[in-house]
């Protein structure tokens, strides 16, 4: 009798380099169903590389990546991106709402158009995310705390087996910040989830695992991350007895 894998995330002796510059060496990852999972490293380390070959935008130069067994560009589809708001442009004139239904694009028919039901869908993950108020407010009028929440939505509308976040909670205010962890918490254990931050505090006791991503790649349990992570100082991983 055959077991389907658990297996999200395999990843085999990965190297990527842009042009001869050395990003990532000798990565090895693998990551199970319902794992949430904290990403951190200093600037240029790798970790906006390691999620674009995560969703198959880049090709490793050695090793492999494979999403539930398979090659990443079969299985986007089962992907929820969640951008850094900096990175978005927020002067594009569409309402929240239109915004929340762009994610469920990629699921719609063969001409073009929204599945049925994508509205009553739409509403449903606005809702969750505390924006249904927002539906017909234009994106550009949000604050960065509410625009984060509506890119989550939108991300949750093509029902995604992995949810990846670059930087949720970069430059929002604490209520923002304790809003989106909310979301993230509600959504564990549903889904796989791999969040990029910078502030180690807050997610450190709500992570099963955490990655350091300098180059090369350190899997850590919450108790093995030291005071010098969340000050920045990166190291190679000290041998816990």
């Amino acid at each position: 009798m055959t077991h389907a894998s658990d297996n999200v995330i395999e990843i085999k002796n990965l190297e990527f380099h842009y042009e001869k510059t050395p990003i990532l060496e000798n990565v090895n990852l693998r990551v199970t169903k319902g794992e949430f999972i904290g990403i951190f490293g200093p600037n240029g380390g790798g970790k906006t590389t390691f999620l674009k070959l995560l969703m198959g935008f880049l090709k490793p130069d050695k090793g492999e990546v494979l999403l539930f067994d398979a090659p990443p560009k079969y299985e986007r589809q089962k992907i929820g991106y969640v951008p850094q708001i900096a990175r978005y442009d927020k002067q594009f004139p569409i309402s929240v709402l239109e915004l929340v239904l762009m994610g469920s694009l990629s699921k719609g028919t063969w001409w073009g158009g929204l599945q049925s039901g994508a509205k009553k869908q739409a509403l449903a993950v606005l809702e969750k995310v505390g924006l249904l108020h927002k539906q017909n407010a234009a994106f550009g009028t949000l604050s960065g705390g509410q625009a984060q929440r509506a890119l989550i939505a939108r991300a949750l509308m093509g029902h995604p087996e992995l949810l990846l976040l670059d930087e949720p909670t970069a430059s929002v205010d604490a209520q923002a910040e304790e809003d989106i962890y909310r979301i993230l918490m509600e959504l564990k254990g549903t889904m796989t989830i791999l969040m990029v931050t910078h502030d180690l505090q807050p997610i450190v006791n709500k992570a099963g695992r955490l990655i350091c991503i300098h180059r090369q790649l350190t899997s850590l349990l919450p108790k093995q991350v030291c005071d010098h992570y969340a000050l920045g100082l990166y190291h190679p991983p000290m041998r816990v007895q």
